[in-house]
């Protein structure tokens, strides 16, 4: 003879197992954790300091005024 199952217990055990496939696929489409998003802007930001520090022309010639 089979073994006796608990439809209740197999049922809610199923829908476990979807809730949790369903966080793992938002998780990965809606991206990082607010710590991680705030390091990322901080890492960017630092990268653009260190660019413009090594920039050669702080000039910009849209502000100067043309000679004619």
């Amino acid at each position: 003879m089979g073994d006796v199952v608990n439809l209740n217990q197999y049922r809610k055990e199923r829908a476990r197992d979807l809730g949790k496939k369903r966080a793992a696929e938002n998780r990965a489409q809606h991206g990082r954790s607010k710590v991680d998003r705030n390091a990322g802007r901080s890492e960017q930001k630092r990268d653009q300091r260190q660019l413009d520090g090594k920039r050669l022309d702080t000039t910009n010639n849209d502000d100067t005024p043309s000679a004619s």
